[in-house]
């Protein structure tokens, strides 16, 4: 028998480095469920993964935008119902207005409509997260003015907003408007002004008076009605494009586990094939390299 060679006992050593690294390799995959740790371990599947994560991040944001965007359409909507009950009872005033009411009646029905005027300018200067609802994209002023007589009643209302929409992409290849568009914006304000000559016909008890503005009360509900229902469609489909989102992104977390997850049956099984291995390799080692110059000499 001779003395092993250098040259073996690296090969030796070596080949025991590899053994213990993917023993430790495996204990750590079954430790964690994960079979990747590094580039390196699987650059294939690496690479996909990365693309995987960056699409999930992607939904992620465009999720993001959408809870954003149905927030707003959601306050939108609350605020065009409670002007489409100032506009429902103002219509029921005006009605009354035009039949034989006493004069007292009618200056009861002046100062009720005159808060209502009041409730209207308030609704139509709310904000959402500290945004103005109704201003378009001038979001940090209130987009309704009022000029006032001697009396602090309202005499007239200006829209001060901008006629553009703010837009919040939703996906890849789509954008929505959760916000009210500028024919609604400016109907508020003519609302307003609508209210206004409602109040001072009934104040004056001039029923003709009434009667005529009934017409653009009418007109104004109309719009209202119609914006409600815009933001009832825009809400449905921002819903529908969340379940959309949440379903691909489900998908690809299924994905990129089964790309990253070890599967741990067969890791158990290569785990106790390299174990015994190690273990071999190591009482050969041993052997090998215990021997001497003395068995070198027989």
């Amino acid at each position: 028998m001779r003395v092993p060679t250098h040259s073996a006992s690296e090969a030796v050593i070596t080949q025991i480095q590899k053994l213990a690294s993917r023993q430790s390799q495996l204990q750590m995959q079954l430790a964690t469920n994960q079979r990747i740790f590094l580039p390196s371990d699987d650059p294939s599947a690496t690479g996909r993964v990365l693309k995987m994560e960056n699409e999930r991040g992607q939904l992620a944001q465009f999720a993001k935008n959408a809870n954003t965007a149905l927030e707003v359409s959601q306050a939108s909507f609350a605020g065009l119902k409670g002007l489409k009950s100032i506009s429902d009872r103002a219509g029921e005033v005006a009605t009354l207005g035009t039949g034989t009411a006493s004069p007292d009646a009618l200056r009861a029905y002046a100062a009720e409509v005159n808060q209502l005027i009041e409730q209207a300018l308030q609704t139509g200067n709310s904000k959402f997260r500290n945004d103005y609802l109704f201003a378009g994209t001038a979001t940090d002023a209130a987009p309704l003015t009022v000029t006032r007589n001697v009396d602090g009643q309202i005499t007239a209302a200006t829209y001060v907003g901008n006629a553009d929409q703010v837009s919040v992409p939703i996906s890849t290849s789509a954008s929505i408007e959760p916000g009210t568009k500028v024919a609604t914006n400016t109907g508020i304000r003519d609302m307003i002004n609508n209210l206004v000559a409602l109040r001072d016909a009934l104040a004056s008890g001039d029923s003709t008076a009434v009667t005529a503005t009934r017409p653009a009360l009418e007109q104004t509900e109309d719009l209202l009605v119609n914006s409600l229902s815009d933001h009832g469609a825009v809400q449905l489909r921002i819903e529908i494009s969340q379940a959309q989102q949440q379903s691909r992104s489900d998908d690809l977390e299924s994905l990129i586990s089964s790309e990253v997850d070890a599967d741990l049956p067969a890791t158990v099984v290569r785990l106790s094939q390299t174990a015994t291995a190690y273990e071999a390799a190591l009482s050969s080692a041993t052997k090998i390299l215990q021997m001497s110059l003395l068995d070198y000499l027989r």
